[in-house]
């Protein structure tokens, strides 16, 4: 049974995601959404943590919430996070049987 951890505080002032990465198996999938896509950024102190799991769970990121904040399109989002829309958003919530909520 597969589980979609969804976090949406920055990791630089709350710990959901490190708490989601944490409790995350094999198999689960992680979307950053709000402000937690500042978790999603090459070179910081959580993109080794993001490296280091790339290979067991995937990581996504909302593309609307990534131009909202201005970041998306300049190749600043580490390389083993997948940036999704409105419809995968949908489609990650369908294909998991459980979701979290990191608040």
């Amino acid at each position: 049974m597969t589980t979609l951890h969804m976090v949406n505080k920055s990791p630089f002032e709350k710990n959901a995601m490190q708490s989601a990465l944490g409790h995350a198996l094999k198999g689960d999938a992680v979307l950053l959404f709000e402000d937690g896509v500042y978790g999603a950024l090459k070179g910081t102190t959580v993109a080794s943590e993001l490296g280091r799991i790339a290979g067991e769970v995937k990581v996504y990121v909302l593309g609307p919430d990534l131009t909202a904040r201005g970041l998306g399109g300049d190749g600043r989002i580490a390389d083993s996070v997948t940036v999704v829309d409105y419809n995968g958003f949908v489609d990650l919530v369908t294909t998991h049987q459980r979701t979290q909520a990191w608040l």
